[in-house]
């Protein structure tokens, strides 16, 4: 394990408190820094590395800089910046503190061996390993064509043409890393059947206990929240930070419309801008109407008597409600205006609503103070969920991510038989119409998803020929004997005579 002072991972941030005296040694006050980020379009939440002696190393953090990483989402950035720090850190520590500038092959390849092969290692799975060695490749990339290294201490090997009929993104390079592992998990997804996802959730998230039934020794106070965030995820397949970045005005709450009630997922807090309607069943929607009747409204009013809204710097302020469209902004200029669907999400988090009973978080999700519940909250609440089930001796465990399996594995079983059964009452000239007006269940559920491409949802098929497979394997004999010797009637077979002969 690696120990000692590191490399560490910082995010740009405008809102964190000004210390109050400044040391002469930094130069220009917090408003120098300021005016330098907002003149060179540094957004809040961008990464950046110090040195384990907090120097600000100029020519490796000029990576972040580029346009394509200015602009990709929050966590593509923050992941990219931990595998970079994780190398520099093997380096440092392990390889007699090598500068990354003149990394070599050796010290990747022994890097690879204490990532993957190390006894006492973190061993991570080839799936980790594949997305750290692309992210630290391409920095290397950057680094060799901008003259800071003289060349890349990964190994390279030709890259394998796709197969036929593959679709596939242009590739800049005609290489890929040597070390790429072959064992990412492949076509195996995990899912839980719904008994199994509502049992780990009345357990885990609802501090249940292992016979089902409320305890009273459970103390959570945040067990309706957290049960309503994870029923709403996996019957609507929303990914965590998705999810997590929904304004209140966003989804739907009034439940006289029964049914499935659709709502809009904007472009800025989709993934790759997957922009999409998601719909949510009726139950859901009282749910969460109950959950802002109630919880929300409690931690809201709490915040209000503490003043915390007012202490939020730099608010953006959704000033009429008629106008939900609309944020105020406060500059030096003046009060400007922007329109909601530009926010990022980390803007999000600043968003106000100003409301008869006062200003409130536009932010659906609220943690215990009244403030936007952050992503690695959730993450917590997983944690936290699976350990409760493991204690209580039931051999279950979900992630957020596993959830969006589950959705899309349960809803493309149900969409795939009302489809097969439909099929089925028509004529061959009408299925023809049929299919080409309204596509096949596999394009639904890459939809509800927000897959680019349907290759990434055929994931989902080789999980229905396994449940499929499961449900056949049931009507097999336990018994070893010869096929031969069991009845046809057994096996499910009706013989073309009715008396057992063919």
């Amino acid at each position: 394990m690696l120990r000692g002072a590191m490399w560490s991972v910082n995010f740009v941030s405008r809102d964190l408190p000004v210390v109050g005296v400044w040391p002469a040694y930094l130069g220009e006050g917090p408003d120098g820094l300021l005016s330098w980020w907002d003149e060179e379009a540094v957004p809040d939440g961008l990464p950046f590395l110090l040195s384990p002696r907090f120097e600000y190393d100029v020519a490796l953090n000029a990576y972040f800089f580029q346009a394509n990483v200015v602009t990709a989402p929050w966590n593509t950035n923050a992941n990219r910046a931990r595998a970079i720090a994780r190398f520099l850190n093997f380096l440092l520590v392990a390889r007699g503190g090598r500068c990354w500038r003149s990394a070599t092959a050796e010290d990747h390849l022994a890097f690879h061996h204490w990532r993957r092969r190390d006894p006492v290692g973190p061993r991570v799975g080839g799936g980790t390993w594949n997305q750290e060695v692309s992210l630290v490749n391409s920095f290397y990339g950057w680094a060799v064509g901008q003259g800071h290294a003289a060349f890349t201490p990964i190994p390279q090997r030709d890259a394998r043409p796709a197969p036929a009929g593959t679709v596939v993104r242009p590739r800049a390079a005609s290489t890929v890393p040597a070390t790429y592992a072959h064992d990412e998990g492949g076509e195996r997804i995990e899912w839980l059947p719904p008994t199994a996802y509502r049992r780990w959730r009345d357990v885990g998230i609802r501090g249940y206990g292992p016979d089902g039934l409320p305890s009273a020794r459970f103390r959570g106070r945040w067990a309706t929240r957290n049960a309503v965030f994870c029923d709403v995820m996996v019957r609507t397949g929303l990914r965590l930070s998705e999810q997590a970045h929904l304004l209140v005005t966003e989804v739907p709450t009034t439940a006289a419309l029964g049914g499935y009630q659709r709502f809009w997922l904007p472009g800025a807090i989709a993934k790759n801008s997957s922009a999409r309607w998601v719909y949510l069943p009726h139950s859901m929607v009282l749910e969460l109407g109950s959950y802002l009747q109630w919880d929300r409204a409690e931690v809201v009013e709490n915040a209000r008597a503490a003043d915390r809204y007012d202490a939020i710097r730099r608010p953006l302020v959704i000033a009429d409600p008629e106008r939900p469209d609309v944020v105020h902004q406060l500059t030096a200029a003046g009060v400007t205006r922007i329109r909601l669907r530009d926010l990022r999400p980390e803007e999000r988090r600043r968003l106000l609503r100003d409301t008869a009973a006062g200003l409130e978080p536009a932010m659906l999700w609220l943690n215990e103070h009244g403030l936007p519940m952050s992503v690695s909250g959730w993450k917590s609440v997983f944690t936290t969920a699976n350990s409760r089930c493991r204690e209580a001796g039931i051999g279950l465990t979900a992630h957020a991510h596993l959830l969006r399996h589950t959705f899309a594995v349960v809803t493309l079983e149900q969409l795939q038989r009302a489809h097969i059964a439909q099929l089925g009452q028509l004529g061959e000239a009408q299925r023809g119409h049929y299919v080409r007006i309204f596509g096949d269940p596999l394009d639904w559920v890459r939809r509800r998803l927000g897959h680019r491409s349907v290759l990434t949802t055929l994931i989902y098929l080789h999980a229905l020929q396994e449940l499929e497979m499961e449900t056949r394997m049931a009507l097999v004999p336990d018994a070893w004997e010869d096929p031969r010797d069991t009845p046809l009637a057994q096996l499910g077979v009706h013989s073309a005579s009715g008396d057992g002969t063919w």
